[in-house]
């Protein structure tokens, strides 16, 4: 009790230390060279945005960086306090089924850290919706919530099974069994998610606006890319963010537009857009995304392995938990995993803001329109007040795309190549 009381101490001052560097420590002003630019958020923001902006961003970056260790403390008071080991006995008293004892321990489990961790959740959609980003009723937010709980227990489920299946079968290469499984599970997932996950959240339907598709249509076949049509998506009932993607492979490719996107872009930025988003598919970024997954599984897996096996060899008497096949030993597994997850996570949002410069690149080299593309980030900026100089350390954990300074300024760039052509053209039309 002692050690608890003293880790939520520890818990409650980590909150406060992160507080005060994100809203009085990090440094994040705009460099001079950038000031009066089209990056300057004063150029395209009014005071009011630019405070709500700041606000906001720093608010839900604590709440990230509260919610990671907030999941460990979960595993760790499981442990420590002996719930896991009677949440074991609990369902082998329900019934003789192993298979039934795993989905029923699952989730207890679930639905401990779910109720643990819905204040924080619930405190990050009040924020979302006290600056209107969310525009989202309580009813609606809880919907997506169960749904995300009922879907996450499902693969958590079917992957427990899976992994401690080949635990009994082999102690020391069960990782490598579970991980071949995972391949075709993986690719399978990558399948279905735009016409079996996707749709359980929001509804989807063909583009309404017939002149914009046969536009957007136009730009994927100069990309090469098979689509006969583009989506919609009613996102406008939940949120003021904007949005467009290109997902799925194979047959399931799928161009998505939110509605806000259509409803605050412009046919022009809508198209920069887009074309980043085909820019994806053409570098091949979906398919390298599977591949990264699939060896970050592999060392995941490996690695988690072997510190699962030492973690139950130090710890296991004093947890209960009877060998590593013992499902009250779960929470270890579900620790180790989410702490190889966060310290992989920095290497992949580096890869990814790569992928997502190239897209901006392609976007702007087959569009052409330099002050589309840049006034497209300005309006995703308003409409999501993101920051766009955040601080060093909330880039390095959390930014999957570049910066908006760096994308903002990046696309600018291409006046110099892209608008001399385009005044020139425009000169001889009107002559």
């Amino acid at each position: 009790m002692k050690k608890a009381i003293l880790v939520a101490i520890g818990f409650i001052l980590y909150g406060a230390a992160m507080w005060y560097y994100l809203m009085h420590g990090a440094q994040a002003d705009l460099p001079v060279q950038f000031r009066g630019s089209a990056a300057d958020p004063t150029m395209f923001m009014n005071d009011r945005q630019l405070k709500l902006s700041y606000d906001f961003s720093r608010i839900k970056d604590w709440i990230y960086f509260l919610s990671v260790p907030l999941e460990w403390l979960i595993y760790l008071l499981v442990l420590g306090f002996g719930i896991s080991k009677k949440m074991r006995s609990t369902v082998k008293e329900v019934t003789r089924f192993s298979v039934i004892h795993t989905a029923l321990y699952v989730l207890l489990l679930s639905f401990l850290s779910w109720i643990l961790t819905f204040p924080l959740r619930y405190y990050s959609y009040t924020i979302s919706r006290d600056y209107h980003i969310s525009v989202q009723p309580f009813k609606g937010w809880m919907k997506d919530s169960l749904i995300d709980f009922w879907v996450g227990w499902i693969f958590t489920v079917l992957t427990v099974l899976v992994i401690y299946f080949f635990i009994r079968k082999s102690k020391k290469k069960w990782w490598l069994y579970a991980w071949l499984i995972s391949i075709p599970f993986t690719i399978f997932m990558y399948f279905i998610q735009p016409v079996v996950i996707d749709p359980l959240y929001n509804k989807f339907y063909p583009l309404k606006d017939q002149v914009l598709k046969e536009k957007i249509l136009t730009l994927a076949e100069r990309a090469d890319i098979p689509a006969s049509n583009v989506y919609e998506v009613n996102m406008s009932e939940k949120t003021n963010s904007l949005n467009a993607y290109v997902n799925g492979i194979g047959s399931n490719l799928r161009i998505v537009l939110w509605d806000t996107t259509l409803d605050k872009l412009n046919d022009k930025q809508v198209l920069f857009v887009m074309a980043h988003e085909m820019g994806h598919y053409v570098m091949k970024h979906l398919y390298q995304n599977l591949i990264g997954a699939i060896i970050l599984s592999f060392f995941g897996l490996f690695l988690g392995s072997r510190i699962y096996s030492w973690a139950i060899s130090k710890w296991g008497k004093r947890w209960g938990i009877k060998g590593l096949s013992d499902i009250a030993g779960l929470p270890v597994l579900l620790l180790i995993f989410s702490l190889l997850s966060f310290v992989a996570g920095p290497v992949e949002n580096a890869v990814s803001r790569k992928a997502e410069k190239d897209a901006d690149r392609y976007a702007i080299e087959m569009t052409k329109n330099p002050d589309s593309a840049v006034g497209a980030f300005q309006q995703l900026t308003i409409s999501g007040l993101s920051e766009v100089n955040p601080p060093k350390l909330v880039k390095f954990f959390l930014y999957g795309h570049p910066t908006m300074l760096e994308r903002i300024t990046f696309l600018d760039s291409y006046k110099h190549k892209y608008e001399p052509k385009e005044l020139e053209k425009a000169k001889k039309q009107q002559r």
